[in-house]
């Protein structure tokens, strides 16, 4: 791509493989960083490269270590803020702390905000990110926010399973994401009645809906212990889904996340390349992983040249 001269694209160490990924499709380089930990376990950062005046984007999931990796972006901003960079957006396509975005209790922290504080004040000037577990926390920023969708990179795939397909929240909160899914590929839609007793744990009621004798595709932002997608998928199959699909944006898949997968009736989980995947979540051999780097290249793209990036929603 042209016009690229003044744009640098830096990644901090939770996801290179993706930013390399990115830089392929523009047809640039990853700005060299210097990351280092101090044997005290003190984060070092030093940019490698001239980045005065230029358009720079920092690729950096807030990913597990969630605390580790939200330090690194913040020094890594700061660093180009005192390096006189024109413009820094980070490039969050997991934005970790995103589940605590109110207060469901007295004397409890609205952690997604004070997120949102921190990036800000390192010096970032814009926040690129992908399915937000909640939309309303663009709120928190006083600066623009890109909220992507990884809609295109699934709906691809879904549109070769057939025609019998129905789209399934696995809770109340997904049903908006659950239902534009459902729109686009002409497809039924289902509620799956959850009931959380405890935090990471959920108990799938009943279902709302009818799977029986149809391709079911459950549809969540993200799949962390896999409670909630393993019971959602269980009720499909006690109601006569013929086949049952999982689709979650960002793999956490932390705890027992791989062995309730392994074990589950999904025939296949469909994640994206938000969250790299280690070597003990990839012995899950029904984890399918499609890459958003091509969409997150022509959003960066179409902010560098001052174009729309509403072209990109769907």
């Amino acid at each position: 791509m042209s016009g690229t001269s003044d744009l640098k694209i830096l990644s901090g160490s939770s996801n290179v493989d993706l930013a390399e990924a990115i830089c392929g499709h523009i047809g640039c380089r990853l700005t060299p960083v210097l990351r280092e930990q101090f044997s005290d376990g003190e984060i070092r950062i030093e940019i490698d490269d001239n980045v005065r005046g230029d358009d720079v984007f920092v690729v950096q999931p807030t990913s597990s270590p969630v605390n580790f990796h939200l330090m690194e972006l913040c020094l890594m901003i700061d660093a180009l803020k005192r390096a006189s960079a024109r413009r820094i957006t980070a490039v969050v396509p997991y934005y970790g702390y995103a589940r605590q975005d109110r207060k469901v209790l007295p004397r409890v922290p609205i952690s997604a905000k004070l997120v949102a504080d921190f990036l800000t004040v390192a010096g970032m000037h814009r926040l690129m990110t992908i399915d937000l577990h909640a939309g309303q926390i663009q709120g928190f920023f006083n600066c623009p926010v890109d909220n992507l969708f990884a809609a295109p990179v699934f709906l691809e795939y879904f549109r070769d399973l057939g025609d019998d397909i129905v789209v399934v929240s696995p809770d109340a909160g997904g049903v908006e994401r659950a239902r534009a899914y459902a729109k686009r590929l002409d497809a039924g839609l289902a509620i799956v009645d959850k009931r959380r007793d405890a935090p990471n744990q959920a108990k799938a009621m009943h279902l709302i809906g009818n799977v029986q004798g149809k391709t079911a595709i459950v549809l969540d932002d993200m799949v962390d212990t896999a409670g909630t997608m393993c019971a959602a998928g269980q009720v499909l199959a006690d109601n006569g889904a013929n086949k049952i699909f999982a689709c979650a944006t960002h793999p956490v898949l932390s705890g027992p996340a791989i062995e309730r997968l392994d074990k589950s009736v999904f025939s296949q989980i469909l994640v994206t390349d938000t969250i790299p995947l280690d070597a003990r979540k990839r012995t899950c051999q029904k984890i399918q992983v499609l890459s958003v780097s091509e969409l997150l290249s022509r959003a960066i793209m179409n902010v560098h040249g001052e174009t729309s990036v509403s072209v990109l929603f769907v």
